[in-house]
């Protein structure tokens, strides 16, 4: 998959050094990953990810401590970074409707 806006992620580890690590573990699954549906998400990352409606995936990294929202374009092969954010932010947005 074509992960859309790492400048995003990159930005975000700036700021949160110790999400680094996670973050670039997620990075190399999933940009080598070819994802048809949903199912084939959670069956990579089983009980760490999340679906809402407009095809977006929630991901828990970092056991928990950070939240990554994707909107997943199967049929081009791209995942489009929505947010990323920690817990505490991430509760604080609606994952359905937040733009990148």
């Amino acid at each position: 998959m074509q992960v859309i806006a790492r400048r995003t992620l990159k930005e975000f580890w700036q700021r949160h050094p110790q999400a680094e690590g996670p973050i670039r573990v997620w990075f190399a699954v999933a940009s080598k990953a070819r994802w048809q549906t949903p199912n084939d998400i959670k069956r990579q990352f089983s009980g760490s990810v999340d679906f809402v409606r407009d095809n977006r995936a929630i991901f828990d990294l970092g056991e928990n401590r950070y939240r990554l929202v994707v909107h997943v374009s199967y049929k081009f092969g791209r995942l489009l970074v929505k947010f990323v954010g920690t817990h505490a932010e991430y509760d604080r947005i609606d994952p359905e409707t937040i733009s990148s």
